[in-house]
This record gives C-alpha cells, sequence and structure tokens, in this order.
C-alpha cells in the first residue's frame, strides 16, 4: 500500500512533516505531494499525484481552500481511503468522495498511527 502525503513539508514543525516520518518508521511506502518541491527523507516532493497501480491511502493536511487542485485527481486515483486531518474537513470535497463510492474520514493520521490503527 502507498500512502499519499497532500501538503508535504520539509519544515519540521509541520503536521505532514511528522507524519512522513511516522509512515517511514512504520515501513509505509509513501508519496509526497507539496508546492515546495524539496526532498524529505530521500523522498522527494511532486507537485502533483502520479498515477499509482496499487491500493493507496490519501491523507490531507492542505485546508479546503487549497484542496480544489487536487480533487479530480485525487477521485481519478480512486484510493481505498481518504483521511481529512483536523482543519482539512470539506464538506463539499466529502460529498464528491460520496459520490464516487471512496472511503473517507475524519481523523489524525499521527493518532491512527501511535494506535496502530492506519489507515
Amino acid at each position: 500500500m502507498k500512502v499519499v502525503i497532500i501538503g508535504a513539508s520539509d519544515n519540521t514543525e509541520r503536521y505532514s512533516y511528522k507524519a512522513t516520518e511516522a509512515l517511514l518508521k512504520k515501513g509505509f511506502d509513501i508519496v509526497l505531494v507539496g508546492l515546495k518541491i524539496k526532498n524529505v527523507f530521500n523522498h522527494a516532493i511532486q507537485p502533483t499525484i502520479p498515477a499509482i497501480n496499487e491500493d493507496v491511502v490519501v491523507t490531507l493536511y492542505v485546508g479546503p481552500q487549497n484542496q480544489d487542485t487536487y480533487i479530480q485527481a485525487i477521485i481519478q486515483l480512486h484510493p481505498d481511503k481518504v483521511i481529512f486531518n483536523p482543519g482539512t474537513e470539506n464538506s463539499f470535497f466529502q460529498q464528491m468522495l460520496d459520490d464516487n463510492n471512496i472511503e473517507w474520514e475524519e481523523a489524525c493520521t499521527l493518532v491512527k498511527l501511535s494506535l496502530n490503527q492506519f489507515p
């Protein structure tokens, strides 16, 4: 399974950075997507979501006001689940996921990982 982290950052204070670190420590294969094209833990942050031909979970770290550029790509990816971390909740996007039979939940990736409940 791949985990796509949208809103990835090289800033150690950001929750997306902490989630990247925690996911790697738990052995997950990750794909980083964000605005700053940097490297984090030897993984390049990409500007767009690449095609993925395996089970995938998307975890969001961008607020609703910045999600528009990712919505169609996520729906086309048809992930097994989309996780809306605190502050990323978006009823419009969640309805679109429902309409496309894509599971989603409002949860904290870091908490789910610490409880061994991820994804």
